[in-house]
């Protein structure tokens, strides 16, 4: 079912609770069976790990969904919504990241948390890589695909055609009955994206989350 695009209200009981941020350079699980589970981030501007605040409220939205799905991580950064995913039942993911140092760290963080069995790092430009056949290895190509795409905020600017052409690449290939989340800022007009009127938008300031389930 196709979630439908929405206003965002203050009360809207996918808003995040109040939990204070991390401490500087650490991430954390916020739900499922690894909560509370640390997490070491860079503190490289460039890998931006999605804020506590947002991740848990992308979590509140999909519930359950996530369960049982193969996740793709993409501009993965150190891995925290993919390692949150997990947590939260996902049987496996994928992350893309291009800046091998932070690549490793997900290595780390995943064999922190003992799941490096079900992960799988691909240190590699997510835009090059999808211009490919099926850039990963999916243990059971019928389960559905959990997609998070977090870019630094400027590519939905500097790189526009290619930013929407990847998010439709990964609408054609994922199979049924997947998720797309796609995070961005106030500059990118969402309504851009593939079956545009069909994203489920909140605002997060300054993030901006969309949501759309491939069609069964």
């Amino acid at each position: 079912m196709k979630r439908p695009r929405r206003p965002t209200a203050a009360s809207d009981a996918s808003a995040p609770s109040r939990t204070p941020e991390p401490a500087p350079g650490t991430v954390r699980i916020i739900g499922g069976l690894h909560r509370g589970r640390i997490l070491r981030s860079s503190g490289d501007p460039r890998t931006r790990p999605m804020k506590d605040r947002v991740r848990e409220a992308v979590f509140n939205l999909i519930g359950t969904d996530v369960a049982g799905t193969h996740v793709v991580d993409l501009f993965a950064g150190t891995g925290a919504v993919g390692l949150e995913a997990i947590s939260r039942g996902a049987r496996a993911a994928t992350f893309f990241e291009r800046h091998f140092p932070t690549a490793d760290l997900i290595a780390e963080n995943a064999k922190t948390i003992g799941v490096s069995e079900q992960c799988q790092i691909i240190p590699a430009n997510t835009l090059v890589q999808f211009r490919k056949p099926l850039p990963f290895v999916n243990p059971d190509p019928t389960a559905p695909w959990s997609v998070f795409c977090s870019p630094p905020y400027d590519l939905y600017v500097q790189q526009t055609a290619e930013m929407l052409g990847l998010v439709e690449t990964i609408a054609n290939r994922a199979p049924a009955g997947s998720l797309i989340v796609v995070e961005c800022d106030e500059r990118f007009d969402t309504l851009r994206l593939p079956d545009g009127y069909h994203w489920d938008v909140r605002e997060y300031p300054p993030a901006r989350i969309a949501i759309w389930t491939k069609p069964v």
